[in-house]
Order: C-alpha cells, then structure tokens, then sequence
C-alpha cells in the first residue's frame, strides 16, 4: 500500500513539473507586448488570447476589422506574424 501510494504521489509530482515548466517564453524571445504590436502592425483590431508556445511562437487570437475571430502565430525570436487563420 505505501509504494502504491508514493509511486501516486511520484506521478503527481512529476506532472505538475512538467505543467510548470511548459510554455513558458525564451530568454531570447522578443517581449509580449513586442508580439502583440506586431500582431496589431498585421491588422489585428482587438487580442482576446495571447501565450507561448514551448515550439518556439507567441500564439493567440484576435479579430480583424471584419470582426472575424483569427488564430496567429507571432515567431518568438524575430517578432513577425508567421501563421494567421481564420478559427473554425
């Protein structure tokens, strides 16, 4: 019973690091507020969501001035709009 319950506790452990450790920006990335400037310089009107990706982009939604909601992707080490969709 006690190597069930520490190899539960070991899982718990390790999952809630990794979660910790996931998406979180670059050292050498480019700020958020450099991502979300680019993402208005592209024509987005109005950021809903913005986050880092562990792929290496900032990547969030937004509407366009067709109020059309867009899924983009702003590369974390140049700062240009790599990717933009429409959101199904």
């Amino acid at each position: 019973m006690l190597k069930k319950t520490l190899t539960a506790l070991t899982a718990a452990a390790a999952m809630s690091a990794g979660v910790a450790m996931a998406d979180r920006p670059g050292a050498d990335w480019i700020s958020i507020e450099q991502a979300l400037s680019s993402a208005k310089q592209a024509g987005f009107t109005q950021i809903h969501k913005i986050e880092a990706d562990d792929a290496g982009y900032w990547e969030g939604e937004g509407t366009k001035q067709d109020n059309r909601l867009y899924e983009f992707r702003v590369d974390g080490k140049s700062g240009k709009v790599i990717r933009e969709q429409l959101d199904d």
